[in-house]
């Protein structure tokens, strides 16, 4: 007779502990979704991140290309209606290429 409950005993047992791993397995199953949900987060925050910074480069670079322009033009000597001029045309080109990288930003 006491095997029969052994028997009977051991089936729950698996059972329960079949229970148990399909518990686990659901809880590691809903962890993976919810981590490949944050790493698709950090992924697009990451690539937003480094556009933001791309542009600030080109930024910067565009701002020291204007100094240069305008350090050229301050060293350079030239009668006052030349450099007037000279400085009319240069700030004419630089609103050009201001307006063309906003274009190419878009």
């Amino acid at each position: 007779m006491r095997k029969k409950q052994e028997l009977l005993s051991e089936p729950d047992m698996i059972h329960d502990e079949l229970q148990k791993l399909e518990k686990l397995a659901s809880k590691v199953q809903a962890k993976v979704a919810e981590l490949k949900s944050q790493n698709e987060q950090l992924l697009k925050k990451n690539s937003d991140l480094e556009g933001e910074l791309k542009a600030k480069e080109q930024e910067i670079e565009h701002f020291k290309n204007k100094i240069k322009i305008s350090n050229i033009v301050d060293n350079r000597r030239m009668n006052p209606e030349d450099s007037t001029e000279m400085k009319d045309l240069i700030d004419n080109y630089i609103k050009e290429i201001d307006q063309l990288i906003t274009h190419l930003s878009e």
